[in-house]
C-alpha cells in the first residue's frame, strides 16, 4: 500500500480555507500551510502530523510501501474497564485514525537510501504503547535487521498503555533489545521525537538509537509536567522537558526544524556502506614531510602555535568535509562547546571527526572555554568514536588545547576518569583512527584525542606534558622562564618527531597556518587521505594489536622497540 500524496488529502479544504496558529494565534492561509509542512511561518509552531503524513513527508515520492505486518498479538489480556471496556475504546481508537495500532511502519527511500521507517501517531490513544505498538516497533527493527538498512523512528507518545497492563511494560524490554541488535550488527538508527514523546516510549526505544533528534518545542520527558509538579510541590521552569532543554543537557543530538529533517537524515545516511581497502579514486599520496621548515626556537613554537589566526577545527571541517553533520551530547548530563564531534565525507570516504575548538575572537575563546574540554565533551567524543566502530568507518582527531578543563565542576563531573576511558577506548577501537596535532597539544586533555595508528603533528604545533609557564613556575619557580622551559621539554614537531612520539610532520603554508587556512587544509587533507588509504588495507584485529605495539614501545630503547 503506497501513501504518497497522503498529506495533501489529509487537510481537505474547509469553507474558509484558513487555520488558526494554537501558538501564537496567527491567522494562516491553509494551503500555505500544509506547502510549509504545517508549521507555522510566523512563530514557527510544528502542528503534530499524523503517521501518514509523516511518512510522506520524509520518503521519496513515490518509494513509500507499508509493511505488512504478519502474526496475531492479544488485544485485551486484563479485560480492563474503567469508564468504557477497552474493546469499545481500542474500537472507537481505530475507527478514529483508520490504523489497528499507533504505529505505522513503511519501507522506502530518503534521497535514494533505503530506510524502514517506524512512525507513532498521536492520534491513536495519546500514542501510547501497548502490545502491538511494541510488536510494529519489533518488527520495524528485525526489518531493518534482516535487509541491513537504517532504521528511522518517528515518536509521539504519552507513554506506557495502562489497559495492557505488565504486557505493555514488557514493550520496553522488547524494543530495547531489538535496537541491541542493531548495534551489534552495524545498522544505522535514528530517532526523531515529536511532540509529546513521554514516559515508557522515551525509557526505551526512542533514545536507544544512534542519533536522537527532535522537533522544535517537542515536549519530552519521563514523566509528566503535571505529575513531577505534584510530586515536588513548585512550579517547574517554563522550559522544563523541551526539546532545546534537553539538547543543552546533552540528552539529543540536534533540534531540527522540520523543513530541515530529510536533510540532517540524508547526511547521516551518507556515512553507511562498507568501506573498501583502497578507497576509489584515490592514490596514496607523497608522505609528509620528515622535518618542519622554517627552523625556529621552542619559544617560538609555542607562540605559533598559540597564535589566534589558526584555522580551528570548525575550519578544517568546512574545508576539508563534504555533508558534514554535529552530533551533541553525552547522552548523560551535558553538551560542551569546547569539543566538536561529527560525521561526513573527506574525498566521498565516511569518517567520525573529533577535535578541540578554540575560536579566533575573545568571544568565542571565550564561549568555546578556550579549547579546554570539559568532561562532558570528553565523553561526547567517546560516544561518537563508538558510532565509528559500530558504522565501521574511520576516525580523525584533531587536537588543539591547552589542556583539559580544570576546577570543582570538572572534577567532580569525573575529569580524570573521562580522560582515561577515551584513551582506553581509542586503544582498542577496531577502526582506522588518524590524529593531528593542529595547534597547541597540551598534557592529559590532548593525549585523551591522540591514541591513534597515525599521530602527524602541523609543522608549528607543539605537544606538551605540560604547559612551558606551569613547568617554568613548578621548576623555575617563576613563569618568566617559560622559554627555558618550553626548549627543555622537547614539545616542538622536530624533537617529537626525533622521540617518536609522532609519525611526521605536515608542512604548513609560507607564513604559516593562520596566514592561508585554505593551503593548510589542503596539506592536511594529502596527509590524512594517504594516511587512511594505507590504514584501510589492514584488517581490525590488526589496527588494534599494531596502535597497542606502537604506545607500547614508547619509553623504550630503540634497540629494544625493534625486537
Amino acid at each position: 500500500m503506497g501513501v504518497s500524496g497522503l498529506l495533501a488529502e489529509a487537510e481537505p479544504e474547509t469553507d474558509s480555507g484558513w487555520i488558526r496558529c494554537e501558538s501564537c494565534a496567527t491567522l494562516l492561509y491553509r494551503k500555505r500551510f500544509v506547502r510549509c509542512l504545517q508549521v507555522c511561518p510566523e512563530c514557527g509552531w510544528h502542528r503534530r502530523l499524523t503517521a501518514e503524513q509523516r511518512i510522506d513527508t520524509l520518503l521519496d515520492p513515490g518509494s513509500a510501501a507499508v509493511v505488512a505486518q504478519v502474526g496475531q498479538t492479544v488485544t485485551d489480556p486484563l479485560g480492563f474497564i474503567d469508564q468504557l471496556p477497552y474493546p469499545e475504546r481500542l474500537s472507537a481508537a481505530q475507527a478514529k485514525t483508520g490504523l489497528d495500532a499507533a504505529v505505522l511502519c513503511a519501507v522506502g527511500t530518503i534521497g535514494g537510501h533505503p530506510v524502514v521507517l517506524a512512525v507513532m501517531d498521536f492520534r491513536f490513544m495519546g500514542g501510547s504503547l501497548g502490545v502491538r505498538a511494541g510488536e510494529r516497533v519489533t518488527q520495524a527493527a528485525e526489518k531493518a535487521l534482516k535487509d541491513r538498512i537504517p532504521l528511522i523512528l518517528v515518536t509521539a507518545s504519552g507513554g506506557i498503555r495502562m489497559q495492557e497492563g505488565p504486557l505493555s511494560l514488557m514493550q520496553m524490554p522488547k524494543t530495547c533489545q531489538a535496537l541491541a541488535q542493531l548495534d551489534e550488527a552495524g545498522v544505522l538508527t535514528v530517532s526523531v521525537l515529536t511532540d509529546p514523546t513521554y514516559g515508557g516510549v522515551t525509557a526505551s526505544f526512542a533514545t536507544l538509537t544512534d542519533v536522537i533528534l527532535a522537533e522544535p518545542r517537542a515536549r519530552i520527558g519521563f514523566a509528566g509536567r503535571r505529575v513531577i509538579e505534584q510530586t515536588v510541590c513548585q512550579q517547574l521552569p517554563e522550559d522544563f522537558q523541551t526539546a532545546e532543554s534537553f539538547l543543552r543537557h546533552g540528552l539529543i543530538d540536534r533540534v531540527v526544524p522540520r523543513s530541515e529533517l530529510r536533510d540532517v537524515l540524508l547526511r547521516l545516511l551518507a556515512v553507511q556502506g562498507p568501506l573498501p581497502q583502497a578507497y576509489p579514486g584515490t592514490e596514496p599520496a607523497e608522505n609528509p614531510s620528515v622535518r618542519p621548515a622554517p627552523e625556529r626556537d621552542a619559544w617560538q613554537a609555542v607562540t605559533l602555535a598559540r597564535h589566534t589566526g589558526r584555522p580551528t577545527t570548525l575550519d578544517y571541517i568546512s574545508y576539508l568535509l563534504e555533508g558534514f553533520q554535529e552530533l551533541h551530547g553525552d547522552r548523560t548530563c551535558g553538551d560542551c562547546p569546547a569539543m566538536v564531534a561529527g560525521v561526513g565525507r573527506l574525498n566521498g570516504l565516511p569518517l567520525v571527526v573529533v577535535g578541540h575548538q578554540k575560536g579566533h575572537t575573545t568571544g568565542e575563546l571565550i564561549q568555546r572555554n578556550f579549547g579546554m574540554s570539559s568532561p562532558q565533551g570528553y565523553r561526547k567524543a567517546a560516544r561518537v568514536m563508538r558510532l565509528a566502530a559500530k558504522w565501521r568507518i574511520p576516525v580523525l582527531t584533531l587536537i588543539d588545547t591547552p589542556g583539559a578543563a580544570a576546577g570543582p565542576e570538572a572534577d567532580n563531573h569525573g575529569q580524570a576518569v573521562a580522560i582515561a576511558e577515551s584513551q582506553r577506548l581509542m586503544a582498542g577501537l577496531p577502526v582506522p583512527i588518524v590524529a593531528v596535532v593542529t595547534g597547541e597539544g597540551g598534557s592529559g586533555g590532548a593525549v585523551a584525542l591522540g591514541v591513534a595508528d597515525k599521530v602527524f603533528a602541523c609543522a608549528n604545533a607543539i605537544y606538551s606534558v605540560i604547559s612551558p609557564e606551569g613547568c617554568a613556575a613548578i621548576l623555575w619557580g617563576t613563569q618568566t622562564a617559560a622559554p627555558w622551559a618550553a626548549a627543555a621539554l622537547g614539545l616542538d614537531a622536530e624533537r617529537l618527531l626525533d622521540l617518536g612520539v609522532i609519525d611526521a610532520v605536515i608542512p604548513e603554508p609560507p607564513g604559516g597556518a593562520e596566514g592561508n587556512h585554505v593551503a593548510a587544509a589542503a596539506r592536511l587533507r594529502t596527509a590524512v587521505m594517504a594516511a587512511f588509504v594505507e590504514l584501510l588495507r589492514r584488517e581490525p584485529d590488526q589496527l588494534v594489536s599494531q596502535r597497542r605495539a606502537r604506545f607500547r614501545r614508547f619509553g623504550l630503547p630503540r634497540a629494544a622497540q625493534r625486537d
